[in-house]
């Protein structure tokens, strides 16, 4: 079963993916044109999809250079129920507050604040508006909203 939703804005089900302790691919594209995919942490606000990453890494680079994105987020009990978003980031955010996102996200898949030493360099919040989305459940055992 799937249901997809063009436009801006949530399904649930994505929403629901994205604040579980689920898993997402975020794909950007190379300066070569090629697509480069890393596995991310990824929770919603509002009616975006939000990622955490560093100022210095690949991803935020290709992201400044072009802001197309998608992000597909896998529910980590059922791989067979997924949600791929496509669409722009449309907002960074640095500071504390990029640095209190990372305890947050952290907390939610590990159970603890993120290690200082492991911060190379400043940490950047990127928000995630969908152009489209769809919610794939191919066993049947998630109800589509």
């Amino acid at each position: 079963m799937a249901e997809t939703q063009d436009g801006p804005g949530l399904l649930p089900g994505t929403k629901a993916l994205a604040d579980g302790r689920n898993f997402a691919s975020i794909a950007t594209l190379l300066p070569s044109g090629l697509i480069q995919n890393h596995i991310v942490w990824v929770a919603s606000e509002g009616d975006r999809l939000v990622v955490n990453t560093e100022v210095h890494r690949r991803k935020f680079r290709n992201i400044k250079r072009d802001n197309r994105v998608t992000l597909l987020i896998r529910d980590e009990v059922d791989p067979y129920h997924y949600a791929e978003v496509r669409g722009h980031a449309t907002e960074t955010r640095t500071g504390p507050e990029a640095r209190a996102h990372i305890d947050e996200l952290s907390r939610k898949y590990n159970g603890t604040d993120y290690p200082p030493e492991a911060i190379k360099s400043e940490r950047v919040m990127i928000f995630v508006t969908p152009e489209r989305q769809t919610i794939i459940d191919q066993n049947r055992t998630h109800e589509v909203e």
